[in-house]
């Protein structure tokens, strides 16, 4: 029981921390919203990833806060609908959002004589359509859990052995085959316009540093732009993205094959399905010398 307490306070120390985190970032790029002049697209996508991973903890770790203090009946059928319902939307919104910062990054680091230079967006009011979509598609993809969320009203004996308060109900085949390809598909287009974009980056950041090193070896003074600083960043952004998502992947493959014991193997997938939300706030803060730099000179 000792050992259950601490697992679970310090589930909830690292939500805490992720939100406080997210809302100091999701405040520091709104203040630079309204007060710039130009209105830039990546402050928009940074607090709109801010806001998503708040979300993703704000119910999480509400669920955790009813284990760790024992609050009976605190959610109700209708609260453990939109709890749940509120983390998947909040999780696909995350990879949509990452794909897009990966993508309109890649673009403003592109050559203006390149074709890509014709996509960069020329206000930030070009990419609330995005949002708008994203908000459309995940609403959508997650609408069977309203329907197989339920609450379940447990006593204190009941609750020895269970540590969750809200269950999924068996969900016909024909759901599951729709839903599933969904959010397969999902994954995947969003995902590989990630990588695409990245690859990208990886190979302008390569050019300039050859580039870099040709002027060193001339002895000319040379400062590396602010674009691509930010696009270091941002590389940085989507590989905490990916280790956390594919770890969580692998972790879940594991235990759906594994027959015997795995609480530890299920207490750490617990810990890397927040892991990109807490950290990747952190990420932001500890570069955020080399980000603004960027979004002032666009």
């Amino acid at each position: 029981m000792v050992l259950q307490f601490i697992k679970e306070t310090i589930f909830l120390f690292m939500t805490m921390v992720g939100i406080l985190g997210n809302m100091s970032v999701s405040v520091h790029y709104m203040f630079s919203w309204w007060g710039s002049p130009e209105k830039k697209p990546i402050h928009l996508i940074l607090t709109h990833l801010s806001f998503t991973n708040i979300i993703l903890l704000l119910a999480k770790g509400l669920q955790k806060t009813i284990t760790v203090f024992g609050l009976r009946n605190f959610l109700d059928d209708i609260g453990c609908k939109i709890i749940v319902y509120l983390e998947r939307v909040a999780r696909g919104l995350s990879i949509c959002t990452s794909s897009l910062l990966t993508v309109v990054q890649a673009i403003i680091i592109s050559p203006r004589a390149s074709g890509w230079s014709r996509l960069r967006p020329k206000s930030a009011w070009h990419i609330l359509p995005f949002f708008s979509f994203f908000w459309i598609l995940n609403g959508l993809i997650s609408m069977n859990l309203i329907h197989s969320i339920t609450s379940t009203g447990l006593n204190m004996s009941q609750l020895n052995n269970s540590k969750n308060y809200c269950y999924f109900m068996p969900e016909s085949r024909e759901i599951k085959w729709i839903v599933l390809p969904l959010m397969v598909l999902r994954d995947a287009v969003f995902q590989g316009a990630m990588g695409g974009a990245s690859g990208h980056m990886i190979f302008l950041l390569h050019k300039h540093h050859q580039h870099v090193l040709y002027l060193q070896n001339s002895k000319l003074l040379y400062r590396t732009p602010p674009e691509l600083r930010a696009a270091q960043s941002v590389l940085l952004l989507m590989l905490c993205f990916v280790f956390f998502y594919w770890t969580d992947c692998a972790l879940s493959l594991f235990l759906s094959l594994s027959l015997g014991d795995s609480s530890l193997m299920i207490n750490i997938q617990k810990v890397l399905t927040l892991g990109y939300a807490v950290f990747s706030p952190l990420v932001l803060i500890h570069r955020d010398g080399l980000l603004p730099a960027c979004w002032h000179a666009q």
